[in-house]
C-alpha cells in the first residue's frame, strides 16, 4: 500500500507529488492524458508562486514580470511588486517543468483514470481504479468528479456565471506588467509569456465567440496580429464553491478545492501553497487538519478576489474601478502586493 495516490497530474496533483516524494512518501500519480496538458489559463505565476517553484526545484523558462496594470478607455494604473518578479509561462511549459521534476525524484504517473465510482474509503484507506493508499489527493481540476461524486459541491451563487477564454498572439510584449484591460462586462488579461509572444485571456459572463468578446478592447485589438499563434481554449464556469476540501481520507487540492474566480491571477500559487499543506497533513496523518490549513492558505486571495468580483458584478461601482485604482495608488499597490 503506498501512502498518497494523486488524481490529476496538471500543475497542483505533480506540486503535491513532488512535495511527497521531498518528503519520503511513497506517492503515485493518476493521469490519463498524455502530457503536456494544456489548459485555458491566464499563465501568469505571481512572486509567491514563483518562489514555491524554486523552492520545489522546479526551473522553467517564462518571461518575468514585475507587476500589474489596470487599463480602461480613460485610465491606467499600474503597481510593482516589492517582492520579487512574477514569471508568465506557458501552461505547456509548466507542465512539462513539473513532469521533469517529478520524474528525477522518481514519481510514477500511471495512465489511470480516477473518479468516484471506482473510489473506495474506509478508516485506514482509499482503493481508486485498483490502486491502494493510505490518502488521496484529488488534484482533478475546476470540475472534478471526484468532488461531485464526494458530494462536496456546493450550490453555484446567484449571478451569471463567468467563462474564460485564451488565444496566444506573436508579438513582442509591450510591457513588463500584466496588463489587465476593462470593458463594461468583460476583462481581457495580458500575460507576457515569451520574447516574442503574448497570452491574452478574456473573462466574462457573456457567450459569444472569442472575436465577439475580444471587439471589446479596440485600442488591445489594435496592438495585436489579426491571426492568433493558437486556437482557442475555454473554461467554465469559475465560480466552484465547495463544502469542505476533505472528507476522510480525500484531500481536495487546486481548482478541485474550490474557485472563487481568475480576476487576481493567482489560481497556480494558491495551488502550490496548498499542496505543501496537504504533505504535511499527511505526513502526520492527520487529515482532519487540512481544511484549515486550506482556509488560511486561500483566504486572502478568495477575499480580495471576492470583493473584487462583487463590485464588479455591481453596474454603478464597476466604472470606477480602474479610476480609483488610478487615484489612489498606494492602495492599489498593497492590493496588489498582498495578492504577490
Amino acid at each position: 500500500m503506498i501512502d498518497l495516490l494523486v488524481a490529476g497530474g496538471g500543475p497542483a496533483g505533480l506540486a503535491t507529488a513532488i512535495h511527497a516524494a521531498r518528503a519520503g512518501l511513497d506517492v503515485v500519480v493518476a493521469e490519463p492524458r498524455p502530457g503536456p496538458v494544456d489548459k485555458a489559463c491566464g499563465e501568469g505565476v505571481m512572486p509567491a508562486g514563483v518562489r514555491e517553484l524554486a523552492a520545489l526545484g522546479v526551473t522553467v523558462e517564462g518571461r518575468p514580470f514585475r507587476g500589474i496594470r489596470y487599463v480602461d478607455t480613460r485610465r491606467q494604473a499600474e503597481a510593482h511588486f516589492r517582492g520579487g518578479t512574477g514569471l508568465g509561462v506557458r501552461r505547456t511549459a509548466l507542465h512539462e517543468a513539473l513532469a521533469r521534476r517529478a520524474a528525477e525524484l522518481g514519481v510514477p504517473v500511471v495512465p489511470l483514470r480516477v473518479d468516484a465510482r471506482t473510489l473506495r474509503h474506509d478508516r485506514d484507506r482509499v482503493t481508486a481504479g485498483g490502486v491502494t493508499a493510505r490518502y488521496l489527493a484529488a488534484a482533478d481540476g475546476l470540475h472534478s468528479p471526484i468532488r461531485r461524486g464526494l458530494g462536496l459541491d456546493l450550490p453555484p451563487p446567484g449571478g451569471a456565471a463567468r467563462y474564460g477564454l485564451r488565444r496566444h498572439f506573436a508579438v513582442a510584449p509591450w510591457t513588463d506588467c500584466v496588463e489587465v484591460h476593462w470593458a463594461e462586462r468583460s476583462e481581457a488579461y495580458v500575460t507576457p509569456v515569451g520574447p516574442d509572444l503574448v497570452g491574452v485571456a478574456i473573462l466574462t459572463a457573456d457567450r459569444g465567440t472569442y472575436e465577439r468578446q475580444l471587439a471589446a478592447f479596440p485600442a488591445l485589438s489594435a496592438r495585436l496580429p489579426a491571426s492568433a499563434a493558437t486556437a482557442t481554449r475555454g473554461a467554465g464556469p469559475l465560480r466552484q464553491r465547495v463544502r469542505s476540501p476533505v472528507a476522510g481520507r480525500v484531500l481536495l487540492v487546486g481548482d478541485a478545492a474550490g474557485y472563487v474566480d481568475a480576476l487576481t491571477g493567482e489560481g497556480i500559487s494558491t495551488a502550490l501553497a496548498a499542496a505543501a499543506h496537504l504533505v504535511r497533513c499527511v505526513r502526520a496523518d492527520r487529515p482532519q487538519d487540512y481544511g484549515d490549513a486550506w482556509r488560511r492558505a486561500s483566504r486572502r486571495h478568495r477575499t480580495l478576489t471576492g470583493a473584487l468580483l462583487w463590485a464588479r458584478d455591481r453596474p454603478r461601482l464597476a466604472p470606477g474601478i480602474v479610476p480609483a485604482a488610478a487615484r489612489f495608488p498606494a492602495l492599489f499597490s498593497a492590493a496588489v502586493n498582498l495578492l504577490a
